[in-house]
């Protein structure tokens, strides 16, 4: 898959781009629904004999329409959105930078500039999906924009549960530590990926449980405080664990710096420096406050009971 990172305006040419069929959307956790919508992009250029894309924008659109809102945090971060598309078997990802300058963009404009100019012959959205300022295009008028250079399909709400499958629930199912849900509504395990850091380094010496302890990745958004049960990918293996996110309000030296634990079961190597997955499986329980450690060893005892059970 190639990638492209485009600003308004790209100097890319229509010439210099081969007939592509695109899916377009913002994409962030790449679910179900969104899968249709892309799945259906790859298939209508295979039968086409041409080439298939998605554009999707960076960051997201509220950063810059919503005065104040500085980060936003994603499903799926950048990094992970391209690798899942480049598993669907997409060729071609234009990454448009969301700014002010887009977000001004008429409806004629951004559909001359960033369709048309690039070559896609056949556009693949969803039934919600708006364009230009204010949201002035939709997939209802697209016809008038369009202009008989491209064709187009519209993909209607792909429902679960009868409720739409959207961004919108799985953040609140994250807020509610529901990762099994969300995993249904993905198609696929919830993910995390970050780096080993030094941590407090009680888990070993103090509690027999060593943690590696995760650096906060700011992008990618996290389920409610708790423990889960989880697997880690680690190179090319695959281990079972308990993850914590949380304040360790046990230890007050820790209270109020959030962190992402966890204890890989079977495994005691050092891991410091080394990049971890985490998939998330399982809510297991709610973060809580110990007596003193002989509470909490006790309790991580029945965690990892429970977990080992839940994966039999």
């Amino acid at each position: 898959m190639r990638t492209f990172e485009l600003t308004y305006p790209h100097t890319l040419t229509e010439a210099d781009i081969p007939e592509t069929v695109c899916a377009i959307g913002f994409f962030d956790g790449i679910h179900k629904g969104h899968q249709r919508l892309i799945e259906k992009a790859v298939e209508v250029a295979k039968e086409k004999n041409m080439e298939s894309a998605v554009i999707t924008f960076h960051p997201h659109p509220s950063v810059v329409l919503k005065k104040g809102t500085e980060r936003v945090q994603y499903i799926t971060p950048l990094r992970e959105k391209q690798e899942i598309l480049q598993q669907m078997n997409v060729d071609r990802l234009y990454i448009i930078k969301f700014n002010e300058e887009l977000s001004k963009l008429s409806p004629e404009d951004f559909i001359d500039h960033f369709i048309i100019g690039l070559h896609i012959k056949h556009l693949v959205a969803g039934f919600d999906y708006s364009f230009g300022h204010k949201g002035a295009g939709n997939m209802s008028n697209i016809s008038d924009y369009s202009r008989g250079r491209f064709d187009y399909t519209v993909i209607d709400k792909v429902t679960m549960d009868d409720e739409k499958v959207s961004s919108t629930r799985i953040r609140d199912l994250l807020k509610q530590g529901e990762v099994a849900t969300i995993n249904r509504l993905l198609g696929r395990p919830l993910k995390y990926t970050s780096v080993v850091i030094h941590g407090a380094q009680r888990g070993g010496p103090e509690l027999g449980y060593p943690t590696a302890n995760l650096r906060i990745n700011e992008d990618a958004l996290l389920p409610k405080l708790g423990v889960y049960a989880v697997k880690v990918r680690y190179k090319n293996a695959i281990y079972e664990g308990m993850a914590s996110v949380g304040t360790n309000p046990t230890f007050k030296e820790d209270k109020g710096n959030l962190s992402v634990e966890v204890n890989i079961f079977d495994y005691n190597n050092d891991l410091y420096g080394e990049e971890l997955q985490l998939e998330w499986h399982e809510f297991i329980r709610d973060e809580k406050k110990f007596a003193g450690k002989e509470e909490l060893i006790a309790q991580l005892a029945d965690d990892e009971e429970t977990i080992r059970n839940y994966f039999r």
